[in-house]
Order: structure tokens, then sequence, then C-alpha cells
């Protein structure tokens, strides 16, 4: 698959960097990637998309890579970014697919757009903060509940603490370490440079994700697919099944031994889903 990148006037001085794998014909799959990546579509699942025939489509969030940054975006602002790539790349209805806190970009589509969303994937991604009998925090790693509870006291707090965050090895499990050494190895050419600028981008992340989302996931009426890792140190696997129990039409698929990298191996068998619910919209 060849990936084409453009530039979208956004409107009010914005931009966003898009890619699109084509061609037009095919069934768009919008990719929501997670915190700090850029949005370059996942190559390691491009051999599953040829043969289901799937076009990717995804842009950089704001702030970072080639999109301008937009302080104080929350996760709704999501749904209408997409909107306008969609416009303008005329594609009118469309499946979304994200990983970690790209998951919960990935729900606002399908919460903000009904009339445009066939089908929701999210891989490891978040509950709403503070949500109602979930304790947020249990099962994460030191290092995501200081950088989290950091976002929760405000930028400045968020701003002091990635002064001097370093990167914890132990946020992913051995199962994540082996994805990383192998396909998955794709997450450094989408990791750097995310942070090539600094972490603007993953502040302003962070901040929406304790933030109120402009949302609720009982509002997304599409089908949606949770995958989780029972092992993820990141964003644990409660709250996967927290969101799956307010969702409408919602399907979980726990796997016991995976953690918040490794569960992407389920990524194929997503795609797989998506074609199916696309077949019988």
């Amino acid at each position: 698959m060849e990936v084409t990148e453009t530039d979208l006037d956004a409107g009010g001085g914005r931009r966003l960097h898009v890619y699109d794998t084509g061609p037009p014909d095919r069934l768009a799959v919008f990719w929501h990637h997670g915190t700090p990546n850029i949005g370059a579509p996942p190559r390691p699942l491009f051999p599953a998309a040829e043969r289901l025939g799937i076009r990717w489509v995804s842009y950089d969030r704001p702030g970072y890579g080639g999109s301008t940054a937009r302080t104080g975006r929350d996760l709704a602002s999501a749904a209408a970014d997409t909107a306008l790539v969609a416009d303008a790349l005329g594609i009118g209805r469309f499946a979304v697919m994200g990983h970690s806190g790209g998951g919960s970009h990935a729900l606002a589509c399908g919460a903000l757009l009904p009339q445009r969303v066939l089908g929701v994937v999210s891989a490891a991604g978040p509950a709403p903060f503070g949500a109602e009998g979930l304790d947020w925090h249990a099962g994460m790693g030191a290092s995501s509940v200081a950088s989290l509870s950091a976002a929760a006291e405000g930028r400045a707090a968020k701003e002091r603490y990635e002064a001097s965050a370093e990167y914890d090895p132990e946020m992913f499990t051995p199962a994540d370490h082996a994805a990383l050494a192998g396909e998955w190895s794709w997450f450094g050419d989408v990791v750097g440079p995310a942070l090539a600028g600094g972490p603007a981008g993953l502040i302003d992340d962070d901040l929406a994700y304790v933030a109120p989302w402009g949302y609720d996931p009982a509002q997304v009426a599409a089908p949606v697919l949770f995958l989780h890792g029972e092992r993820d140190r990141v964003i644990p696997g409660s709250h996967g099944r927290w969101n799956a129990s307010r969702c409408p039409l919602a399907e979980l698929r726990l796997s016991p031994e995976d953690g918040h990298i490794s569960i992407l191996r389920s990524g194929t068998a997503a795609l797989e889903w998506i074609r199916d619910r696309a077949a019988h919209d």
C-alpha cells in the first residue's frame, strides 16, 4: 500500500496533515493514533487491509507532526476533524479504529457522527476520567499513574512533569516488548516524529483524557468492538470492560496474556470484524 500525504486547510488558520492509502472505491477506515504518535496508518496491518479491500485514512492530531496545535481541544473535537477530512476526500460513510488514547477519539466519531460511522474498534482505550463505578488508576503502572495524575492537576503541573519525565520500560509487559521487537517495531516510526517538536501534543492529549470528553460512550449507536489485554499496565482491562458496558452494541474481546502493544496482534481480526459490519450495514 502506498500512502499519500497532504495538508488540509481546516479553517481558522489551522492545518491537518492527512494520510490516505486509497483507492476511493474501497471501504474507508479512519485510524486514530495513540499518545504520543503521529497519524501515519498502521503499516503492520497493511497486508490484512489489502486483502480485505480496506482504505486507510488518518491524520496527525492537532499538535503532532504536520497538524496545527489546538490548545484546549477535547476528545469530541476529533469527530469534527474526522468529518472535515472525510468531506475533503469525498468519503460518505466509514469505520473508525483507534489504539490507546486513539480509541477514545474513535469513540467520539461513533457518538457524534451517527449517520456516517458504520463501526468502531477501540484497542486498549481508556474510559472517561472519574467514570462511575471504576477505580480509574487501579492496575496502571507507576509511570502512567504519575503522568495522568499530573494532567489531572492542570496544564502547569503536566508541563512540569513532562520536563523531567523519562521513558519507563516497565509500563510494557514481556508480550509488549516482544511485539515492539517484531512487526510492531513500526511504533519507532511514529513516536519519534511525534516528540520531535516537544511534548505539546502529548500534553494536550493527556489533558483531554482527564477532562470532560464532550460525549458519552453510551451515545455510540454503531457496533463497537473493544479489544483489551488483561495484562495492560498503561490502560488496564477494567477500562475496556467499563466502556463495553455502556455502549449499546458493544462486543468485548479480552486477551488474558496481552498488554498494551501486543493486543494489536488482534488487529487483523478487528479489520475482519469491520468488513463484516460493513457487509451487513
